[in-house]
């Protein structure tokens, strides 16, 4: 807690120079490649913030982290080439890149303050974040705009922040890190990726056919007046980030009946989420309240695989729902058991039938009335992405809340605290008044 009010108390200054175009360091092919229609849904239709911080490295001394990614991307954009294009939009809402090699947006930067003002273990949300990851006017687009903005902001110390705004539908976080990973190894001097990327996104396109053979809560058609109470309120919205470590599991794994007992840490956690973040919201006790997670179909579908390299969109959202007043009220059993329902409904049709969704429904967007959704990115590697100065002390998304609907999404992140625990740290986004509820019912679950 310490570390995360230094945080919030640290001002600071950031020195931009002028924003700048990569372009592959090669000629690239001029094409057009159509996305998925996995990755064409309007719900991906948004920016992910990423940042890594670095320790200043002594035997980097001389190099200039600045100089070596902005090097190492140009030289990686000759194999990611698309990255370099603009997204256009086709018939039907189908999304594509125009493989233009105009480039990706690039900013080189300094600010006035060192890691260790960070705070021994940096977590989100982050000081000046806004500096750190600056918005470029006119460029923050979805269609027509970089599908990447990267700035690279040196640190009074040596050290350095890495900071990525990705454009969703392009890739997922998997895809991402497959990215970075080229980026980091050409940074240590590797010629080429040690996997090459993969586009084949048809391997995600509807059947022909359509057809629609599962359950969406999470593409459930939304009342007339969608925008009304239980929509997350845009103005006086609060971050902070919560940390599970094993005293923390072990306190809320204390209140579960037997059979519930060998649940995951991440259906533990959800449920505890999903249920404190319902109370604190106060929807009305009859409205229909969603909890959604991400699951990754790579290591699941079998029929044929998922190819190698693949670094587009390869994730659905399977969800589970109950009432407000169910989910506040009886205890944390009644969420987890919906919790777990969740992986055990995603098989490889489950996909199949999102994709034929999109066909077949016009492409809507997520169910967002009542909705919270997580998303583990904790196993991906962000945080051990070597560039050359070591793995770095924070890697992960800036802050959770990202997308059209602030506080909708949520991430899990791997996290070691000041007193050596590891466990997963999760950043929240809710309106003032609310996470004050949020925090007093957490701590309330975490003392039984």
């Amino acid at each position: 807690m310490a570390s995360q009010l230094l945080q919030a108390s640290l001002v600071f200054t950031v020195t931009r120079k002028k924003p700048e175009l990569i372009a592959p360091a090669k000629p690239t092919p001029r094409e057009i490649k159509c996305l998925s229609d996995i990755d064409s849904q309007p719900g991906l239709m948004f920016h992910v913030p990423f940042m890594m911080f670095y320790r200043n490295e002594p035997s980097m001394s001389g190099k200039d982290p600045v100089k070596v990614i902005r090097e190492a991307l140009a030289k990686t954009l000759v194999f990611y080439y698309p990255f370099a294009g603009r997204l256009r939009e086709g018939y039907g809402g189908k999304l594509m890149v125009d493989c233009t090699g105009e480039g990706v947006m690039f900013i080189e930067a300094d600010a006035d303050v060192a890691l260790k003002h960070f705070g021994h273990a940096p977590r989100p949300p982050f000081p000046c974040s806004d500096e750190l990851l600056y918005d470029v006017p006119g460029f923050g687009g979805i269609l027509n705009s970089p599908l990447l903005l990267i700035q690279v902001t040196r640190l009074r110390c040596g050290g350095f922040v890495f900071a990525i705004r990705l454009n969703h539908t392009m890739s997922d976080a998997s895809g991402l890190v497959q990215f970075l990973n080229t980026i980091a190894e050409i940074a240590r001097g590797a010629e080429a990726p040690s996997v090459y990327p993969v586009w084949q996104r048809e391997f995600f396109d509807a059947r022909n056919p359509p057809r629609i053979t599962c359950t969406h809560y999470e593409f459930e058609e939304e009342p007339a007046d969608s925008m009304g109470p239980n929509i997350i309120p845009l103005d006086n919205l609060v971050h902070r980030s919560f940390f599970f470590g094993p005293t923390e599991i072990s306190a809320l794994r204390r209140s579960l009946p037997p059979h519930l007992l060998k649940c995951s840490r991440f259906e533990v956690v959800t449920a505890c989420l999903w249920r404190c973040r319902t109370i604190a919201m106060e929807f009305d006790p009859n409205e229909e309240v969603r909890i959604c997670g991400t699951v990754n179909a790579r290591p699941r579908l079998k029929n044929p695989p998922v190819p190698n390299g693949y670094y587009g969109n390869a994730f659905v959202y399977p969800g589970a729902k109950s009432t407000a007043g169910k989910v506040s009220k009886n205890p944390l059993a009644h969420a987890l058991e919906l919790v777990t329902n969740i992986k055990s409904s995603f098989t490889e049709e489950y996909i199949k039938s999102v994709a034929d969704l999109m066909i077949l429904k016009g492409r809507p967007r997520f169910t967002v009335q009542g909705t919270f959704i997580v998303s583990d990115v904790s196993r991906f590697g962000f945080s051990e992405l070597d560039i050359g100065w070591g793995q770095s002390v924070f890697g992960g998304p800036a802050h959770g809340g990202v997308g059209g609907i602030p506080g909708l999404i949520t991430f899990y992140l791997p996290y070691e605290d000041n007193k050596g625990d590891r466990g997963i740290l999760v950043p929240m986004c809710l309106p003032a008044i609310a996470m004050g509820k949020f925090v007093k019912e957490l701590e309330n679950c975490l003392m039984k």
